[in-house]
């Protein structure tokens, strides 16, 4: 019993020596590790985890017994394990700088004039139309309106473009023999700003077979951003959008029309509550799920 209470004792002696910048600091570091966490959330990934586990242990007992050979071979191993880890792990930690940056940039565009809502508005219509028509005639169609995370890299893989939002453009763009009917139109701001794009493929392993690599690339554009892409399918004419890793499929065109201006045009009230959601997710995680479709 004495030396129970011997033991609550000493930790009352470190409670008391806690300052309120220790408990911050902490916050901060375990903030840290739950971001690392979420970046090597892939089953690549955490099989490379379990064997930086398996070395830290085996560095530990090779330091325990004094088998000073392996400890220094290994000692040895970890300054370049560390460089390694960087590489392995460049594309997670790129997209988390871009993030950072991103969210950086729009907060000095709050003190610039914004996009004129009929711009957008007018984008979104002219947009609806064209996949109306297209789905009809069954023609591929693969646009991304980019939102918060700027695009900018996925741009400079296709055609630069600086050109209104029309129906008659989309329609010529997608055309079957047209040089960038195979890429992505990426619209920034209610205007037409790449064409011919190339987006990167959807790393999710439980996609379905039945998906073309149109839709993977739109389900992969929405894990790696926060775009918002429209996928028309060349096999059955479908409309879908991928949101946040999500497939939203068989649109109607006035269901499509609702879908964009919600997730483009919020009201003002709904902006400050996706705001929440949007840091909420980031918190959190955002779960990710696709429904059966065709390319």
């Amino acid at each position: 019993m004495e030396k129970v209470l011997s033991v609550l004792e000493n930790i009352g002696r470190y409670l008391l020596l806690i300052r309120p910048i220790d408990v911050l600091d902490m916050a901060i570091i375990a903030y840290l590790v739950y971001r690392l966490l979420k970046l090597v959330k892939s089953k690549r990934a955490e099989n490379i985890l379990k064997g930086v586990a398996v070395f830290l242990l085996a560095l530990w007992v090779s330091q325990a017994l004094q088998l000073n050979a392996i400890n220094y071979v290994l000692k040895h191993i970890v300054e370049f394990g560390v460089l390694a880890l960087i590489i392995v792990f460049q594309p997670e930690i790129r997209q988390l700088l871009e993030n950072l940056g991103s969210r950086n940039i729009q907060l000095l565009q709050l003190f610039s004039p914004e996009v004129r809502a009929t711009e957008l508005e007018q984008a979104i219509d002219q947009t609806v139309i064209a996949c109306t028509e297209m789905s009809k005639t069954r023609t591929g169609v693969l646009i991304v309106f980019e939102r918060k995370l700027l695009l900018d890299d996925i741009v400079r893989t296709g055609t630069t473009l600086d050109a209104a939002v029309s129906s008659e453009l989309l329609k010529n763009i997608f055309f079957v023999k047209a040089p960038m009917h195979d890429g992505a139109v990426i619209i920034r701001d209610g205007r037409i700003l790449g064409a011919g794009c190339m987006l990167p493929l959807s790393k999710n392993t439980n996609l379905s077979r039945d998906l073309g690599m149109r839709h993977r690339a739109g389900i992969g554009m929405s894990e790696n951003s926060d775009a918002v892409v429209v996928i028309v399918s060349e096999e059955t004419g479908s409309i879908s959008v991928a949101l946040g890793g999500m497939l939203k499929r068989h649109l109607m065109p006035e269901t499509l029309s609702k879908l964009l201006r919600n997730e483009l045009m919020p009201a003002p009230e709904e902006e400050t509550a996706k705001q929440s959601a949007g840091l909420l997710s980031q918190l959190f995680g955002r779960g990710r799920g696709e429904q059966n479709g065709e390319d």
